[in-house]
């Protein structure tokens, strides 16, 4: 017997779509077998480390800890030829320290608000998070949404609140938070996509984890993400990013979902400004296999410094 949803997910699961499983699974599985070599490689690499948020999000962050970050964000490793990362990724308290370093280069500070990971909050303390940390410095805002609400049925609720946080992020990029693991289902996923996307403007991002879960970004609910974006940039013509978050940690996984992005979205998504990697641990990983293809040595992990907070 199907799971019975309730009227308003139900509604907005059949006004978008359903997802074909078996066809997911079947398409991502043909990504890790695409061939990429030499110079290729190496672009792809490069690519990647554009696209990382450095994160840490823990209680113990110090204002040492977040200098630190920034500036291996800004030069990742003593190599002129390798870029800066997209951004690094603090709480609330600690935009004011990363601006001290970062702003005005083209490493962004985003900071995750709305009571991260749970969201469990009422909705005008999680807006006075969002505008303290965007006063303070912050280019970009990634919230989580209500789970509970969606699952329940109230996704005008849920709308609303993506609504009020858009608002109150004024400038700043707006980046929105499915965890995907508590949706449960690929039909889920893509409502909930299409639910964020119809209140966010061009240039903001869909993600699906906080990192914080046992299951976070995997090649299957980042298509199902990729193809919501895909359909509703044919249906609206608005730009939406992505940004998978948790559990990728190597060079080779990154390649694999670039591949992902090449063949969903095209050439057009392969920027930090429509993809990113919101995993701080991968950073080392394509250090490492970018020196090797330059010098054919592999180093030793510990050759390259600590990114923590990975997620």
């Amino acid at each position: 017997m199907s799971e019975r949803k309730p009227r308003g997910l139900a509604e907005l699961i059949e006004r978008v779509g359903k997802v074909d499983t078996v066809g997911i699974e079947e398409r991502v599985a043909k990504y890790g077998t695409r061939s990429i070599k030499k110079a290729s490689k190496v672009q792809g690499l490069k690519m990647a480390v554009t696209m990382v948020d450095l994160t840490t999000l823990e209680g113990k962050d110090t204002r040492g800890k977040v200098e630190s970050l920034c500036h291996k964000a800004l030069r990742p490793h003593d190599d002129d030829d390798i870029p800066m990362a997209a951004a690094v990724c603090v709480y609330p308290a600690m935009v004011k320290h990363a601006a001290k370093i970062v702003k005005g280069t083209p490493v962004r500070i985003a900071s995750v608000a709305t009571a991260f990971p749970s969201g469990q909050a009422d909705i005008k303390t999680r807006l006075e998070e969002v505008k303290g940390a965007v006063r303070d410095g912050a280019d970009e805002i990634d919230m989580v949404i209500s789970r509970g609400a969606f699952l329940a049925g109230a996704v005008k609720q849920v709308q609303d609140e993506i609504s009020a946080v858009r608002d109150a992020c004024g400038e700043a990029v707006l980046k929105v938070i499915l965890e995907t693991s508590e949706l449960v289902t690929y039909d889920n996923i893509r409502a909930a996509s299409f639910l964020a996307m119809d209140v966010l403007r061009p240039g903001d991002f869909i993600k699906t984890s906080t990192g914080k879960t046992s299951d976070n970004a995997t090649l299957g609910n980042n298509q199902v993400m990729l193809e919501a974006i895909r359909d509703f940039y044919l249906e609206t013509g608005t730009e939406i990013a992505m940004k998978p978050a948790g559990g990728i940690r190597t060079a080779k996984q990154s390649l694999t979902f670039l591949v992902a992005v090449k063949e969903t979205l095209g050439d057009n998504w392969l920027n930090n400004s429509r993809y990113r990697f919101g995993a701080s641990a991968l950073l080392n990983d394509l250090l490492r296999q970018l020196v090797k293809e330059k010098t054919g040595n592999y180093q030793a992990p510990y050759t390259f410094s600590e990114a923590s907070g990975a997620y």
